[in-house]
């Protein structure tokens, strides 16, 4: 199972709304078939293996990390059919589909058919590989990742702005590829105003080319101020751009915007905001299964607030800012007492370059 969870990670990043799936059809202690699932619209892990096996998965045991499909809701047939044909004898399935039109029928299939099917083995494991679309089955919402890069003492730049370049090459290195890995950036408005990001994910020594895929930049922009010389609109041929707004924000900068090319979403209000659960919600309805925060501070602190955080990655460099006026990662005001204060669970910490990398769950 282990090199099966290996065989579904290869499809991180393009398989998006579908899960990440690795399968493995072994005869006589033999790895006979193997494969994994690539994007949607593409065989299925299981059929890859299966057509890779051919005759030789007769009587075998077939390894998937995801119970397999048996409804035609999708673009590709069901794999529950193509396992029957196949003449597997036995199926280990590593987590059980959390989505309602496959939990546990696959395997009631599987087993009314007279397969012997063991459900369990490693677990953790696959609900970690694949807890972006666990958690947008279970939530209709995008999993979220507040990523920064900070100073030791917490600062993402200077009280003037500065932040290029607060953490090392290989930290940089290794955004662009977080950045590759997700189906949306997000940043408020601010940030746009304050650093005109490109938000691509990019390859290359000097960071220099755009990577084939890149993921959808969403901006927060509650009264319409992004500029239309703005990177993010003026590069849609590298990447889209959707622009959340409210219904307060002028027509003229909404027309303008549009005819550059970008999408611009009306959300509902929230005290004169975009409201957040909402935009995550409809981003949910459309097939957004993880969204990457980047933005400073404020939207940082908003984010959390509303409890839409799911996991922290922290980029952490070797140095001191210090000074009551530089821009944190977290703005607002501070909780009154500890108690209030986000705790992350089941931190992991590690070195990367000059920095440190501090990542959890909330």
């Amino acid at each position: 199972m282990t090199l099966a969870l290996r065989l579904a990670a290869k499809g991180q990043g393009t398989t998006s709304p579908n899960p990440m799936v690795g399968a493995l059809v072994v005869r006589q202690g033999d790895i006979v078939g193997q494969g994994f699932h690539l994007r949607p619209g593409t065989p299925h892990a299981e059929i890859h293996a299966l057509r890779r096996a051919g005759d030789r998965a007769r009587g075998s045991t077939l390894y998937i990390t995801l119970e397999p499909c048996c409804h035609l809701k999708k673009r590709t047939p069901p794999c529950v059919p193509a396992i029957l044909r196949s003449g597997v004898r036995r199926v280990v399935i590593a987590m059980q589909d959390p989505n309602p039109s496959v939990k546990g029928k696959g395997v009631t299939a599987l087993r009314r058919a007279g397969l012997a099917v063991v459900v369990g083995v490693a677990r953790l494991e696959a609900e970690v590989l694949n807890r972006a679309y666990c958690h947008w089955m279970k939530t209709g919402r995008p999993y979220v990742t507040l990523k920064a890069g900070m100073t030791l003492d917490g600062q993402l730049a200077t009280a003037r702005g500065e932040s290029r370049w607060i953490t090392s090459e290989a930290s940089r290195q290794e955004v662009h590829q977080l950045r590759g890995s997700v189906d949306g950036i997000l940043i408020g408005v601010n940030t746009v105003l304050t650093d005109n990001p490109s938000l691509t994910a990019r390859k290359g020594a000097r960071f220099d080319t755009v990577a084939s895929r890149q993921p959808l930049r969403i901006v927060v922009d509650s009264s319409l101020r992004t500029p239309t010389t703005a990177r993010i609109v003026a590069q849609q041929d590298k990447a889209k751009t959707i622009i959340a707004t409210t219904t307060a924000a002028p027509q003229a900068r909404r027309s303008a915007l549009e005819e550059k090319g970008i999408e611009v979403l009306t959300v509902s209000a929230r005290q004169g905001r975009v409201s957040l659960p909402a935009l995550l919600k409809e981003l949910g309805r459309r097939g957004i299964m993880s969204v990457l925060v980047e933005g400073g501070g404020e939207i940082n602190a908003a984010m959390l607030r509303d409890r839409l955080v799911d996991h922290v990655r922290l980029y952490i460099a070797p140095l001191l800012l210090g000074g009551q006026d530089a821009r944190g990662l977290i703005g607002g005001n501070s909780p009154a007492r500890l108690a209030k204060a986000f705790r992350v669970r089941r931190m992991v910490v590690r070195s990367l370059g000059d920095d440190m990398v501090v990542e959890g769950e909330l």
